[in-house]
């Protein structure tokens, strides 16, 4: 398995893929859309983006990672917002590296680390980020705020 940098090459594969997890999060397949999507985050680099592949040049799942930063502690910090293996290739270790490298970015950009959030219910996701060394903070409430359409 061989993680790296995403590039526009990429974009039907990891469109399928981001489609999948946009619907593990009930939103409406939309291919195209997640194409574009992805498309422009990678042209305009306004995200990180990588993907795990096999010896076939298969991507089997991939991670996104938005940069913010703290005020607090006066540094960069990474958000890692979209992670996701197909489910036909979990459990080989994957999401791990996936999230290795994003660690990775973490110190090759001096960021005091990285956050992320998902839901209670997701029973998997929670118990990879506690076996990747991810610490859950639970001390704040968390709100949003959203535009209506």
């Amino acid at each position: 398995m061989n993680i790296r940098d995403a590039d526009l090459h990429d974009l039907p594969q990891l469109s399928t893929l981001f489609d999948l997890y946009r619907q593990f999060y009930a939103k409406e397949s939309d291919v195209k859309a997640a194409e574009h999507f992805l498309k422009a985050r990678i042209q305009h680099n306004e995200s990180e983006i990588y993907v795990a592949e096999d010896d076939d040049k298969t991507l089997l799942g991939f991670t996104q990672l938005y940069p913010l930063f703290s005020s607090t502690r006066m540094q960069r910090y990474w958000l890692l917002n979209d992670l996701f293996v197909h489910a036909d290739h979990r459990g080989k270790g994957a999401a791990l590296q996936l999230i290795g490298r994003a660690k990775q970015l973490c110190r090759d950009t001096n960021a005091c680390g990285m956050y992320l959030e998902t839901g209670k219910n997701n029973i998997a996701g929670n118990n990879l980020y506690l076996k990747a060394d991810m610490n859950l903070y639970d001390a704040v409430n968390f709100y949003e705020w959203e535009v209506e359409k």
